[in-house]
């Protein structure tokens, strides 16, 4: 499916700092006058500047992810190459069920979550990209200092040391989720919501009270490239399927064969219309501010547990 593009959802969405936030960089610097762990740099707006990096929040959405799919289905692959909600341990499995299979198979073979964040044989559907600070809510840095105990002699074993965080500010990010289900994106909208709750954290020292955001939508595009606005409705070119202008479509409803097993009725009703994209192609549904954008996440959430109801089964 990453051939063809039926549909793609832009969320735009800030990462505010409740206490100390540092995501290390990979090195200690050159610069005497800096901390011994210094936050992250790079060169935005024409200078130097701390950012988040989208390697980064991927890897912990993409971790709690997994965590909610392995409370609510399971860590094992199901028996006999059946499907089912499942997430791997992606640095234990060496993914030999997925050899010498065609796209469609091995798609339809991985773990849920893999089909979403991809394996060593698929390619991901999420992208996330820098978080960079907002200008108009400056950031506010500091530095701490700290020890590393010996515990059984109860004396400093390093240190003491020094590390910087940043305490206030706003960065801002986008996720990319394309070709996407229903459920994938109901289940995205989960991990943002435990984020925002503080149920895991960002960066380094997590456990010792660093890391805790909170996440504020600022708005989000569901985009249909292959379709066109037609008497009311959206109308897929080079077919008859149209839907009516309120509707949030997962990517089961755009393909007339299913060798991938997406979910076919993969529908809902939202309250905000679509619109013709740029150059009279394409439709587009926006949604701005934090209170429309939970929409889309509340309203895909029954088919999150439609899915989950059939697990149970």
């Amino acid at each position: 499916m990453h051939k063809r593009l039926v549909n793609h959802c832009t969320l735009d969405f800030s990462i505010h700092p409740v206490g100390p936030l540092l995501v290390k960089a990979g090195k200690e610097g050159a610069d005497p006058t800096k901390p011994d762990m210094e936050f992250v740099e790079t060169y935005h707006a024409g200078g130097r500047s701390i950012y988040l990096p989208g390697s980064s929040l991927k890897g912990a959405i993409r971790a709690h992810a997994e965590r909610i799919v392995r409370t609510v289905g399971g860590d094992k692959r199901p028996s006999g190459g059946k499907s089912g909600l499942w997430a791997n341990d992606p640095l234990n499995d060496n993914y030999d069920y997925l050899e010498k299979k065609t796209p469609c198979e091995i798609y339809r073979q991985s773990s849920f979550t893999d089909q979403i964040f991809g394996n060593t044989a698929l390619a991901s559907r999420l992208r996330i990209e820098d978080a960079y600070p907002n200008r108009d809510h400056p950031l506010k840095l500091e530095e701490r200092n700290g020890v590393a105990i010996d515990r059984v002699f109860g004396s400093v074993a390093v240190g003491p040391f020094n590390y910087q965080i940043c305490t206030d500010g706003e960065f801002r990010s986008k996720i990319h989720l394309k070709n996407f289900t229903l459920a994938q994106l109901a289940l995205i909208g989960l991990v943002l919501r435990d984020l925002d709750q503080g149920w895991f954290g960002l960066g380094f020292g997590k456990s010792r009270g660093l890391g805790t955001v909170e996440v504020q939508f600022n708005s989000a595009q569901v985009s249909y490239p292959g379709c066109i606005l037609q008497d009311g409705h959206i109308q897929m070119l080079g077919s008859s399927k149209r839907w009516t202008i309120t509707k949030l479509l997962g990517v089961g409803e755009f393909l007339t064969d299913n060798p991938y097993g997406f979910p076919e009725d993969d529908e809902v009703r939202v309250s905000v219309g679509g619109k013709e994209m740029d150059l009279g192609v394409g439709v587009q549904l926006t949604w701005q501010g934090a209170a429309q954008v939970k929409e889309i996440f509340m309203e895909a959430m029954p088919k999150w547990r439609e899915l989950l109801g059939g697990v149970a089964a």
